[in-house]
Protein backbone atom coordinates (compact mmCIF):
# COMPACT_ATOMS: atom_id res chain seq x y z
CA UNK A 1 0.00 0.00 0.00
CA UNK A 2 3.40 2.41 1.05
CA UNK A 3 4.43 1.79 -2.61
CA UNK A 4 1.32 2.50 -4.54
CA UNK A 5 0.98 5.49 -2.46
CA UNK A 6 4.52 6.74 -2.97
CA UNK A 7 4.56 5.84 -6.50
CA UNK A 8 1.09 7.84 -6.83
CA UNK A 9 2.60 10.53 -6.14
CA UNK A 10 5.21 9.99 -8.36
CA UNK A 11 2.71 9.88 -11.07
CA UNK A 12 1.16 13.23 -9.85
CA UNK A 13 4.70 14.63 -10.08
CA UNK A 14 5.00 13.35 -13.99
CA UNK A 15 1.43 14.55 -15.00
CA UNK A 16 2.18 17.90 -13.57
CA UNK A 17 5.37 17.71 -15.87
CA UNK A 18 3.33 16.81 -18.48
CA UNK A 19 4.55 13.53 -19.26
CA UNK A 20 2.13 10.42 -20.37
CA UNK A 21 0.60 8.32 -17.83
CA UNK A 22 1.64 5.29 -19.36
CA UNK A 23 5.23 6.28 -18.09
CA UNK A 24 4.24 6.29 -14.63
CA UNK A 25 2.59 2.84 -14.87
CA UNK A 26 5.87 1.37 -16.29
CA UNK A 27 7.31 3.21 -12.92
CA UNK A 28 5.29 1.95 -10.84
CA UNK A 29 5.74 -1.72 -12.47
CA UNK A 30 9.64 -1.39 -12.40
CA UNK A 31 10.90 -0.83 -8.41
CA UNK A 32 14.52 0.08 -8.16
CA UNK A 33 17.10 -0.33 -5.62
CA UNK A 34 19.57 2.20 -3.92
CA UNK A 35 23.08 0.49 -4.74
CA UNK A 36 26.58 1.51 -4.29
CA UNK A 37 28.86 0.24 -7.64
CA UNK A 38 32.59 -0.68 -7.64
CA UNK A 39 34.27 -1.03 -10.76
CA UNK A 40 35.14 -4.13 -12.01
CA UNK A 41 39.12 -4.72 -12.87
CA UNK A 42 41.51 -7.61 -14.05
CA UNK A 43 44.22 -8.12 -11.46
CA UNK A 44 46.22 -10.18 -9.70
CA UNK A 45 47.00 -11.58 -6.05
CA UNK A 46 49.63 -12.90 -4.43
CA UNK A 47 48.61 -16.62 -3.43
CA UNK A 48 49.55 -16.71 0.22
CA UNK A 49 50.32 -19.62 2.79
CA UNK A 50 50.51 -18.83 6.56
CA UNK A 51 52.73 -20.98 8.45
CA UNK A 52 53.66 -21.31 12.15
CA UNK A 53 56.34 -22.10 14.00
CA UNK A 54 59.24 -21.36 16.47
CA UNK A 55 62.48 -20.03 16.00
CA UNK A 56 65.48 -22.22 16.38
CA UNK A 57 69.46 -22.19 14.90
CA UNK A 58 69.95 -22.95 11.86
CA UNK A 59 71.94 -26.36 10.64
CA UNK A 60 75.26 -24.25 10.86
CA UNK A 61 73.83 -21.76 13.65
CA UNK A 62 73.95 -24.73 16.45
CA UNK A 63 76.46 -26.12 18.39
CA UNK A 64 76.63 -28.47 21.09
CA UNK A 65 79.55 -28.67 23.31
CA UNK A 66 80.58 -31.94 24.78
CA UNK A 67 82.85 -33.24 27.14
CA UNK A 68 86.11 -34.31 25.95
CA UNK A 69 86.33 -36.69 28.98
CA UNK A 70 84.37 -38.64 31.53
CA UNK A 71 84.55 -35.84 34.57
CA UNK A 72 82.72 -33.94 37.28
CA UNK A 73 80.61 -30.97 36.36
CA UNK A 74 82.71 -28.06 38.32
CA UNK A 75 81.66 -24.01 38.17
CA UNK A 76 78.88 -23.07 35.75
CA UNK A 77 79.42 -19.82 34.73
CA UNK A 78 76.43 -18.93 32.20
CA UNK A 79 72.19 -19.43 32.28
CA UNK A 80 69.58 -20.86 29.59
CA UNK A 81 69.14 -18.16 27.40
CA UNK A 82 72.32 -16.00 28.53
CA UNK A 83 73.61 -14.28 25.23
CA UNK A 84 77.64 -14.98 25.80
CA UNK A 85 80.80 -13.54 23.61
CA UNK A 86 83.29 -15.49 21.35
CA UNK A 87 85.58 -17.40 24.59
CA UNK A 88 83.34 -16.55 26.94
CA UNK A 89 84.03 -19.10 30.02
CA UNK A 90 80.76 -21.88 29.87
CA UNK A 91 81.30 -24.97 31.93
CA UNK A 92 84.20 -25.85 33.76
CA UNK A 93 84.58 -29.80 34.16
CA UNK A 94 86.45 -31.58 36.85
CA UNK A 95 88.85 -34.82 35.96
CA UNK A 96 87.00 -38.16 37.60
CA UNK A 97 88.75 -40.36 39.82
CA UNK A 98 89.38 -42.72 37.07
CA UNK A 99 90.71 -39.80 35.03
CA UNK A 100 93.14 -38.58 37.54
CA UNK A 101 94.08 -41.91 38.35
CA UNK A 102 95.24 -42.33 34.67
CA UNK A 103 96.74 -38.67 34.29
CA UNK A 104 99.17 -39.81 37.28
CA UNK A 105 100.01 -43.31 35.86
CA UNK A 106 100.77 -41.65 32.97
CA UNK A 107 103.22 -39.32 34.21
CA UNK A 108 104.76 -42.26 36.03
CA UNK A 109 105.26 -44.08 32.91
CA UNK A 110 106.86 -41.33 31.26
CA UNK A 111 109.29 -40.77 33.87
CA UNK A 112 109.93 -44.70 33.89
CA UNK A 113 110.51 -44.27 30.33
CA UNK A 114 112.83 -41.64 30.15
CA UNK A 115 115.10 -43.58 33.45
CA UNK A 116 115.17 -46.16 31.18
CA UNK A 117 116.21 -44.40 27.92
CA UNK A 118 119.09 -42.56 30.16
CA UNK A 119 120.54 -45.88 31.71
CA UNK A 120 120.14 -47.84 27.79
CA UNK A 121 122.10 -44.55 26.55
CA UNK A 122 124.99 -45.30 29.28
CA UNK A 123 124.91 -48.84 28.21
CA UNK A 124 125.02 -48.78 25.06
CA UNK A 125 128.27 -45.99 25.29
CA UNK A 126 130.19 -48.43 27.35
CA UNK A 127 128.76 -51.24 24.49
CA UNK A 128 126.66 -53.30 26.83
CA UNK A 129 123.62 -52.15 25.21
CA UNK A 130 122.41 -53.11 21.68
CA UNK A 131 121.34 -50.53 18.89
CA UNK A 132 117.64 -52.71 19.54
CA UNK A 133 117.74 -52.39 23.06
CA UNK A 134 118.49 -48.46 22.62
CA UNK A 135 115.67 -47.99 19.99
CA UNK A 136 112.65 -50.14 22.59
CA UNK A 137 113.88 -47.50 25.33
CA UNK A 138 113.08 -44.83 23.18
CA UNK A 139 109.92 -45.95 21.10
CA UNK A 140 108.50 -46.61 25.02
CA UNK A 141 109.52 -42.74 26.13
CA UNK A 142 107.62 -41.62 22.92
CA UNK A 143 104.98 -43.54 23.40
CA UNK A 144 104.59 -42.52 27.20
CA UNK A 145 104.65 -39.07 25.79
CA UNK A 146 102.10 -39.57 23.56
CA UNK A 147 99.59 -41.15 26.41
CA UNK A 148 100.29 -38.39 28.42
CA UNK A 149 99.43 -36.07 25.80
CA UNK A 150 96.46 -37.53 25.27
CA UNK A 151 94.90 -37.49 28.40
CA UNK A 152 96.18 -33.68 29.16
CA UNK A 153 94.25 -32.72 26.28
CA UNK A 154 91.08 -34.84 27.45
CA UNK A 155 91.49 -32.59 30.68
CA UNK A 156 92.50 -35.36 32.96
CA UNK A 157 95.69 -33.53 34.44
CA UNK A 158 93.22 -30.85 35.75
CA UNK A 159 90.22 -28.68 35.33
CA UNK A 160 88.94 -27.91 31.82
CA UNK A 161 86.69 -25.15 30.87
CA UNK A 162 84.60 -25.42 27.88
CA UNK A 163 84.41 -22.03 25.92
CA UNK A 164 82.12 -20.52 23.64
CA UNK A 165 83.38 -20.60 19.65
CA UNK A 166 81.31 -17.72 18.84
CA UNK A 167 79.50 -15.23 20.03
CA UNK A 168 75.68 -16.80 20.77
CA UNK A 169 72.92 -17.25 23.08
CA UNK A 170 72.54 -20.12 24.99
CA UNK A 171 69.94 -22.44 24.38
CA UNK A 172 70.12 -25.58 26.33
CA UNK A 173 72.31 -26.07 29.68
CA UNK A 174 72.37 -30.00 30.95
CA UNK A 175 75.48 -29.90 33.31
CA UNK A 176 74.34 -29.49 37.04
CA UNK A 177 77.32 -28.37 39.43
CA UNK A 178 78.33 -31.58 40.88
CA UNK A 179 76.96 -34.04 38.61
CA UNK A 180 79.22 -36.82 36.55
CA UNK A 181 79.37 -36.20 32.66
CA UNK A 182 80.98 -39.30 30.15
CA UNK A 183 82.87 -38.59 27.34
CA UNK A 184 80.92 -37.44 24.45
CA UNK A 185 77.73 -36.28 26.55
CA UNK A 186 75.86 -33.23 25.42
CA UNK A 187 77.05 -30.34 28.18
CA UNK A 188 74.88 -27.40 26.61
CA UNK A 189 73.61 -26.19 23.42
CA UNK A 190 74.47 -22.75 21.46
CA UNK A 191 72.61 -21.06 18.95
CA UNK A 192 74.51 -17.79 16.74
CA UNK A 193 71.78 -15.24 16.45
CA UNK A 194 73.14 -14.08 13.39
CA UNK A 195 71.81 -18.02 11.42
CA UNK A 196 68.33 -18.32 12.66
CA UNK A 197 65.63 -19.86 10.89
CA UNK A 198 61.69 -19.83 11.71
CA UNK A 199 60.98 -24.13 11.40
CA UNK A 200 56.71 -24.14 10.78
CA UNK A 201 55.15 -26.47 9.12
CA UNK A 202 52.38 -26.23 6.69
CA UNK A 203 49.44 -28.94 5.24
CA UNK A 204 50.89 -31.22 2.47
CA UNK A 205 48.52 -29.26 -0.22
CA UNK A 206 49.88 -26.05 0.40
CA UNK A 207 53.43 -27.61 0.42
CA UNK A 208 52.90 -28.46 -3.35
CA UNK A 209 53.13 -24.86 -4.27
CA UNK A 210 56.21 -23.79 -1.92
CA UNK A 211 59.90 -24.12 -3.30
CA UNK A 212 63.16 -22.48 -2.10
CA UNK A 213 63.45 -18.99 -2.68
CA UNK A 214 59.74 -17.86 -1.95
CA UNK A 215 59.20 -14.42 -0.33
CA UNK A 216 58.11 -14.31 2.97
CA UNK A 217 57.01 -12.04 5.68
CA UNK A 218 57.37 -13.06 9.53
CA UNK A 219 55.60 -11.71 12.63
CA UNK A 220 56.71 -13.02 16.21
CA UNK A 221 53.92 -13.29 18.70
CA UNK A 222 53.04 -9.80 20.26
CA UNK A 223 54.58 -7.80 17.44
CA UNK A 224 52.66 -5.77 15.15
CA UNK A 225 55.97 -5.20 12.78
CA UNK A 226 56.33 -8.19 9.33
CA UNK A 227 60.26 -9.29 8.60
CA UNK A 228 60.69 -9.86 5.19
CA UNK A 229 62.25 -13.20 4.86
CA UNK A 230 63.08 -16.23 2.28
CA UNK A 231 62.33 -19.90 2.24
CA UNK A 232 65.01 -21.81 2.73
CA UNK A 233 64.00 -25.40 3.09
CA UNK A 234 60.72 -26.83 1.60
CA UNK A 235 59.90 -30.61 3.05
CA UNK A 236 58.72 -32.94 0.64
CA UNK A 237 57.55 -35.68 3.46
CA UNK A 238 54.75 -34.56 6.29
CA UNK A 239 56.56 -35.48 10.15
CA UNK A 240 54.40 -38.69 11.97
CA UNK A 241 53.67 -36.74 14.81
CA UNK A 242 52.08 -33.35 13.35
CA UNK A 243 51.09 -34.64 10.01
CA UNK A 244 52.50 -31.39 8.44
CA UNK A 245 55.06 -30.91 5.73
CA UNK A 246 58.14 -28.92 7.56
CA UNK A 247 59.67 -25.55 6.36
CA UNK A 248 62.50 -23.77 7.44
CA UNK A 249 62.24 -19.94 7.02
CA UNK A 250 65.74 -18.12 6.79
CA UNK A 251 65.49 -14.63 8.97
CA UNK A 252 67.69 -11.67 8.84
CA UNK A 253 69.88 -11.10 11.66
CA UNK A 254 69.08 -9.29 14.65
CA UNK A 255 65.42 -9.27 14.45
CA UNK A 256 64.26 -12.40 16.20
CA UNK A 257 65.44 -14.71 18.73
CA UNK A 258 65.76 -18.45 19.49
CA UNK A 259 62.34 -19.59 21.13
CA UNK A 260 60.39 -17.11 19.75
CA UNK A 261 57.18 -18.13 18.61
CA UNK A 262 55.94 -16.56 15.06
CA UNK A 263 53.91 -16.85 12.09
CA UNK A 264 54.96 -16.56 8.07
CA UNK A 265 52.89 -15.57 5.34
CA UNK A 266 54.43 -17.13 2.04
CA UNK A 267 54.20 -15.95 -1.35
CA UNK A 268 54.19 -18.80 -3.81
CA UNK A 269 52.44 -17.34 -6.69
CA UNK A 270 50.25 -15.10 -8.44
CA UNK A 271 46.63 -15.49 -9.00
CA UNK A 272 45.46 -13.73 -12.09
CA UNK A 273 41.36 -13.01 -12.74
CA UNK A 274 38.86 -9.72 -11.75
CA UNK A 275 39.35 -7.86 -8.83
CA UNK A 276 36.53 -7.05 -6.03
CA UNK A 277 36.15 -6.19 -2.98
CA UNK A 278 35.28 -9.36 -0.32
CA UNK A 279 31.76 -7.58 0.55
CA UNK A 280 30.64 -7.29 -3.05
CA UNK A 281 30.54 -11.34 -2.95
CA UNK A 282 27.51 -13.21 -2.34
CA UNK A 283 26.46 -16.53 -1.85
CA UNK A 284 23.17 -18.50 -3.28
CA UNK A 285 20.67 -20.85 -1.22
CA UNK A 286 23.35 -23.92 -2.77
CA UNK A 287 26.29 -22.04 -0.95
CA UNK A 288 27.65 -21.28 -4.70
CA UNK A 289 29.24 -17.60 -5.18
CA UNK A 290 28.17 -15.06 -7.45
CA UNK A 291 28.11 -11.32 -7.55
CA UNK A 292 25.59 -8.68 -9.23
CA UNK A 293 26.83 -6.66 -11.64
CA UNK A 294 24.73 -3.07 -13.40
CA UNK A 295 24.50 -3.60 -16.60
CA UNK A 296 23.30 -0.20 -18.20
CA UNK A 297 21.12 -0.05 -14.99
CA UNK A 298 20.02 -3.47 -14.86
CA UNK A 299 21.07 -6.19 -12.64
CA UNK A 300 22.49 -9.43 -13.41
CA UNK A 301 23.57 -11.95 -10.81
CA UNK A 302 26.73 -13.66 -12.17
CA UNK A 303 27.95 -16.92 -10.76
CA UNK A 304 31.50 -16.71 -10.07
CA UNK A 305 34.51 -19.10 -8.43
CA UNK A 306 37.02 -17.63 -6.16
CA UNK A 307 40.57 -18.31 -7.07
CA UNK A 308 42.05 -16.50 -3.87
CA UNK A 309 41.99 -14.09 -1.89
CA UNK A 310 44.09 -11.63 0.36
CA UNK A 311 43.25 -8.96 2.98
CA UNK A 312 39.89 -7.89 1.93
CA UNK A 313 40.15 -8.58 -1.57
CA UNK A 314 39.01 -11.50 -3.86
CA UNK A 315 40.23 -12.74 -7.47
CA UNK A 316 37.17 -14.55 -9.44
CA UNK A 317 36.06 -15.65 -12.78
CA UNK A 318 33.66 -15.93 -14.35
CA UNK A 319 30.97 -15.20 -17.36
CA UNK A 320 31.57 -11.70 -16.39
CA UNK A 321 31.25 -8.08 -18.41
CA UNK A 322 34.76 -6.51 -18.28
CA UNK A 323 33.19 -2.90 -18.42
CA UNK A 324 29.99 -3.38 -16.02
CA UNK A 325 30.93 -2.56 -12.62
CA UNK A 326 29.46 -4.94 -9.44
CA UNK A 327 27.32 -3.90 -6.88
CA UNK A 328 29.00 -3.47 -3.58
CA UNK A 329 25.99 -2.38 -1.28
CA UNK A 330 22.31 -3.41 -1.47
CA UNK A 331 23.11 -6.67 -3.90
CA UNK A 332 21.73 -8.73 -1.43
CA UNK A 333 17.78 -7.15 -2.37
CA UNK A 334 18.71 -7.48 -5.96
CA UNK A 335 17.54 -9.72 -8.25
CA UNK A 336 17.84 -10.94 -12.39
CA UNK A 337 16.53 -7.76 -14.46
CA UNK A 338 15.68 -5.17 -11.47
CA UNK A 339 16.66 -1.68 -12.06
CA UNK A 340 19.70 -0.34 -10.65
CA UNK A 341 19.75 3.57 -8.85
CA UNK A 342 23.38 4.19 -7.90
CA UNK A 343 23.60 6.11 -4.45
CA UNK A 344 25.07 9.27 -4.02
CA UNK A 345 27.80 10.47 -1.20
CA UNK A 346 25.86 10.45 1.85
CA UNK A 347 22.73 9.40 0.57
CA UNK A 348 21.23 6.73 2.80
CA UNK A 349 21.56 3.34 1.67
CA UNK A 350 25.53 4.19 0.81
CA UNK A 351 28.23 2.09 1.79
CA UNK A 352 30.50 3.17 4.34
Amino acid sequence: MIRRMIFGVFCLALTAAALPPRACAAAASSPSVLVTLTPLRSGSLPHVVVAYGTVEPSNTGGRAMMAAESGVIGTVYVRVGQPVAAGAKLVEILPSPQSAAAYHQGLSSLRVARALVRSTRKLYSLHLATNEQLAAAEKSELDAEANLAALRATGAGGPQVLRAPFASVVTGLTALTGSIVSMGSPVLTLASPDHLVLAAGVVPSQAFSMAVGDSAVVQATGSDDWVHARVAMSGAASTPNTGLVPVQIALPAGKFIPGQVARARITTAEVKGFLVPHAALLVNERGAPYVVQAVEGIARKVPVRVLDEYDDQDIISGALDPHAPVVLAGDYQLDNGMHIRIAKPGEPGTAP
